[in-house]
């Protein structure tokens, strides 16, 4: 086997949550020019090209669109529950639920899913 001939590493696309202080937080990032919040560090803004700054999000925020999936997929037992979750003081993130949820619902982030996909639960 060659040099060319050896795999790729592909770095984990997946937003990193992390738990702080006994909550789970987004680590990602804000535009220092025009605030936009980033669910992954880059750079620079998609939105102005400006320079961004790490941030933190989260932990709480309020479920955008939720669907139920009744397709088998790898390691997770059907039907299963995403959404979008509106983070109050950051970007939109794609979470796995613990159970069904409406638009609207106020969810809270937690551990990811044992598949290491973000995931959060319902507050209430």
């Amino acid at each position: 086997m060659t040099a060319t001939d050896a795999p790729r590493v592909v770095a984990d696309p997946r937003p990193v949550i992390v738990e702080q202080g006994g909550r789970h937080e987004l680590l990602g990032a804000r535009c220092v020019s025009c605030r936009h919040a980033l669910a992954r560090r880059t750079p620079r803004c998609p939105w102005c090209r400006s320079p961004v700054e790490p941030a933190a999000f989260g932990p709480d925020g309020a479920i955008w669109a939720v669907t139920v999936v009744h397709v088998a997929t790898g390691d997770r037992d059907v039907p299963y529950t995403l959404a979008y979750l509106d983070l109050d003081d950051g970007p939109r993130l794609l979470v796995q639920l613990d159970r069904a949820a409406a638009v609207g619902d106020r969810a809270r982030l937690a551990a990811p899913a044992p598949g290491g996909d973000p995931a959060a639960e319902l507050l209430a």
